[in-house]
């Protein structure tokens, strides 16, 4: 039984209650929802049930518990209900009803653990979106990890999700890099607010071969070159650099385009008309301090040109007008004081700041080698970039690490121990169980053991404490998933299967699973193969969550 069936058995058994005592039964919810306890000798379940409808039918919560635990404990597969506390339902599944859990995790497949608890949502997930003017450094790698593996939650949980990179290739920052490039190619040293590094004298190179008159050109001319080729060249490398990490986006959104097809003129009359817009010192501006930013914004400065905020204001009524209810972005920590202006913005536009748009910002992540941070700095050119990452300690782990703590957490990864084959390694750990459930699959197979047909499957020897430990968190998996997804958290996961993990191996330390020599194979062989079976399914389908394979051998 799952979590969410014996929800709904605890419901029904509401239900029979208040139809026996007469009371009303609109107070009932529509579903309700039972909770592990932390400490085992409570119980398998727990329900607050009956502290939630006391107040509402005036019964005492502990004589509607009692009735509940009564009605309860007629159910299939309840074994025993105890009332705890001023009305808490502590709830005990037999072992039939729990060890049924694992042929339906295995029947199930991919699907366990997926959930419309979104559904009906249209999100715009906005991550990475690095400038063309350098290589995905590991802040932004931060950002790829994070944000693939929370458009699979948010997928999982059915919302329909479009992934997007914003590509800047307008502005003062691409001036600078295509300036750099021009004096890497002539053999100068990079300008003083330009960009320096090994990749800058590379695709410098690579502009020549492409065009190999532009140095014959005038600065001017040679620079456009340099830009219109160096930004392709550059961005080509970064999607590239993402798709060998696993991360590919439904979008790739180019600035410039906002600006060719005057988007940004549309922006500025849509806020016009809502009455935000005004003029000053010949500058046209947004007052966004009427909802609470702590200064105005411009939009258009005096001299006509466009602000990186206009930008920002349309590419966000872009996406609004694409039909997306609810706008997401993250950006890095040095961006927090967006916050304020975007959802300020937002507000400016008619929309509700928290319901429309939701910004998340990642804090700063190191690279740690023999104890000392790596530093970083596109600029001088010692970026540590997605391949170093990679390079130091693969992609699975690469993604595993930084998808393993909170977004608003710094984080330092050390290749010493991302890099070990031991318990420590967290993703060793939890691969190590993938690989050690398949091993004892193949195992099996050699000495003729199989699960058999599902009919025959004799849940209720699946009694051993290790064996029910497992199940319990075996069963949790969904709600991890639908928590993850609504609270952006896709390290709930990584911790969750670690856990898992965890009760896997004092189940396969307690409970053998293959038999021995010539032992024959007995009904509690195939019910712990349907156990340790289950347990792959769900390890397979948290890592895909994250992005990390499920390999079968190590």
């Amino acid at each position: 039984m799952t979590p969410a069936e014996l929800a709904e058995v605890v419901l029904a058994a509401a239900h029979a209650v208040f139809e026996d005592r007469g009371l009303d039964r609109s107070a009932l919810p529509a579903q309700t929802a039972v909770e592990r306890p932390r400490n085992p000798e409570h119980g398998d379940y727990a329900s607050t049930l009956a502290l939630q409808l006391s107040k509402k039918v005036g019964v005492p919560p502990r004589e509607l518990a009692a009735a509940l635990a009564d009605q309860l404990g007629r159910a299939p597969g309840v074994k025993s209900v105890e009332i705890a506390g001023p009305g808490f339902l502590n709830i005990r599944l037999d072992a039939a009803a729990a060890g049924q859990l694992a042929r339906s995790i295995v029947e199930a497949g991919a699907e366990y653990g997926r959930s419309d608890a979104l559904a009906g949502q249209k999100i715009n997930l906005e991550f990475v979106s690095a400038n063309p003017t350098g290589p995905v450094h590991i802040g932004g790698v931060r950002w790829a990890a994070v944000g693939d593996a929370l458009s699979r939650l948010l997928r999982a949980t059915g919302a329909d999700v479009g992934t997007e990179y914003y590509f800047n290739d307008a502005g003062s920052q691409i001036d600078r890099f295509a300036r750099s490039l021009l004096a890497a190619a002539k053999g100068e040293p990079a300008p003083e607010d330009g960009y320096g590094g090994a990749y800058i004298a590379e695709i410098a190179e690579q502009v020549r071969a492409v065009r190999p008159d532009v140095l014959e050109l005038d600065d001017a001319a040679a620079q456009e070159v340099f830009r219109v080729e160096g930004v392709a060249l550059m961005f080509a490398e970064i999607k590239s650099s993402l798709r060998a990490f696993g991360v590919e986006f439904d979008t790739y959104f180019n600035e410039k385009d906002l600006h060719d097809r005057g988007e940004l003129d549309l922006a500025l009359e849509r806020l016009r008309e809502q009455g935000h817009l005004y003029e000053s010192e010949g500058a046209t501006w947004l007052r966004t301090t009427d909802f609470g930013d702590d200064k105005d914004r411009v939009l258009r400065k005096s001299n006509g040109e466009w602000t990186y905020f206009a930008a920002d204001c349309a590419y966000y009524l872009d996406k609004r007008e694409r039909g997306f209810e609810r706008v997401v972005i993250m950006l890095g920590a040095d961006h927090h004081g967006y916050i304020g202006r975007m959802k300020a913005m937002a507000a400016c536009f008619g929309d509700d700041p928290e319901r429309n748009l939701e910004i998340l910002i990642g804090q700063l992540v190191n690279l740690v080698r023999e104890g000392a941070p790596v530093r970083m700095s596109k600029r001088a050119g010692t970026v540590v970039t997605l391949e170093d990452l990679v390079d130091a300690i693969g992609v699975d782990a690469s993604r595993y690490a930084l998808a393993r703590y909170s977004s608003d957490s710094p984080i330092d990864i050390d290749v010493e121990l991302w890099t070990r084959a031991t318990r420590d390694n967290p993703v060793y750990y939890v691969q190590y169980v993938a690989a050690r459930t398949a091993s004892v699959g193949r195992n099996a197979a050699e000495v003729g053991l199989t699960r058999g047909d599902a009919a025959g499957f004799r849940a209720e020897l699946l009694g051993h404490e290790k064996e029910n430990e497992l199940l319990k968190a075996l069963a949790e998996f969904p709600a991890v998933v639908a928590t993850a997804a609504e609270l952006r958290g896709p390290h709930r996961v990584a911790r969750y299967l670690e856990e898992l993990a965890g009760a896997y191996h004092r189940f396969y330390d307690n409970c053998r699973i293959l038999p021995r020599g010539d032992e024959e194979v007995t009904d509690l062989h195939r019910a712990r193969l349907w156990l340790n079976d289950a347990t792959r399914v769900v390890i397979a389908n948290g890592l895909h969550l994250l992005g990390v394979t499920a390999p079968e051998r190590m």
